[in-house]
């Protein structure tokens, strides 16, 4: 499948079936993400693979609302930065978060990326907080997302050319 294609056939999934993500698959998601262009081509952003059961659910709890689907989840993808030591850990880990869903689509894997930062649960604790406690991620490091990645249980329609919103593209000034 050439890009414009795989750009259409991407979409967010958040049903996946039972069935494990094999070992090549993963090595080739990882492979697409540590190939991300950074800032300054400093790649210093970190990623802990999680297929571990009782982790992934644990993960589902990290906040209130938008990542309960990871439970079900035969993968998850944490992505990580450190933002004391890049200004632009934040880009860089959301770059490398896009390639690794467009690797695994490419793969006829489904995907979807759970917000992290800025999230947290009703009593004040971060999700930070939760995923670091789960993960052993050391302090100096902070969580992005979550990309959660498997075998797709449910259908997505492609994007439909019709509805691009072209009004929002300006050539030379807004």
């Amino acid at each position: 499948m050439d890009f414009n294609e795989l750009v259409q056939l991407r979409r967010s999934h958040r049903k996946f079936t039972a069935q494990e993500v094999d070992g090549e698959a993963v090595r080739l998601i990882m492979r697409a993400a540590l190939m991300a262009p950074t800032s300054k081509g400093q790649r210093n952003w970190q990623f802990v693979v999680v297929d571990d059961k009782a982790s992934l659910e644990k993960l589902a709890d990290a906040k209130d609302m938008g990542g309960q689907f990871l439970k079900d989840a035969p993968l998850a993808i944490a992505v990580l930065g450190d933002p004391l030591q890049n200004d632009c850990w934040i880009e860089d880990g959301s770059i490398a978060a896009i390639s690794m869903q467009y690797q695994a689509e490419a793969l006829g894997l489904g995907s979807c990326w759970v917000q992290m930062r800025g999230r947290g649960l009703a009593d004040g604790t971060t999700a930070d907080t939760v995923i670091s406690g789960i993960l052993q991620i050391p302090e100096n490091m902070s969580c992005l997302c979550i990309v959660a990645v498997g075998y797709k249980a449910d259908e997505r329609k492609p994007q439909n050319e019709d509805k691009l919103k072209w009004e929002n593209v300006h050539l030379n000034a807004f």
